[in-house]
């Protein structure tokens, strides 16, 4: 289910709570389901990822995060983690809304109903990672709070 990292594979994978596993096994369902166009883009579109000059964005790092997936699960992943500049905390369902709805405003594009269901069930996937990581570093969880609570409300957008 998840991306294959050697490293994280090889430990105890029990470690991860079964509400992340349940989260990320429904998301990724929803968006293998997708039957929409893909494109390559930037999937780490995080605040610590982008430098800024005079109002606009300057220089983007992390270019091995390119990613061949829809264009909404690359902005609801995004939606997920653009204020992230340090540990991951989901921000909440308000903060992606209003995310989506200005992408969209400035893209002058509105997504179909499927894109917004893969953009809620692809906001899901950072955090559920964040967690898993957390847990199979026994990092503290900064990041299990956040999807605990919004888990339910984003599959249900996600139609998950």
């Amino acid at each position: 289910m998840w991306p294959a990292i050697g490293f994280f594979d090889e430990r105890d994978q029990s470690a991860v709570p079964g509400y992340v596993v349940d989260t990320a096994e429904r998301a990724r369902e929803r968006l293998l389901a997708a039957d929409v166009p893909r494109v390559l883009g930037h999937a780490d579109f995080e605040a610590q990822n982008l430098r800024w000059h005079d109002g606009r964005v300057w220089a983007v790092h992390d270019w091995d995060s390119l990613a061949w997936q829809p264009e909404a699960a690359l902005v609801g992943a995004t939606s997920a983690v653009f204020p992230k500049i340090g540990p991951a905390v989901l921000p909440p369902v308000e903060s992606s809304e209003a995310f989506l709805s200005a992408y969209q405003d400035l893209r002058g594009r509105r997504f179909s109903a499927e894109e917004l269901e893969i953009a809620w069930a692809a906001s899901l996937w950072p955090a559920a990672h964040d967690v898993r990581w957390e847990a199979l570093h026994g990092d503290p969880p900064v990041s299990c709070d956040a999807l605990r609570a919004q888990a339910a409300e984003r599959l249900r957008r996600a139609n998950a």
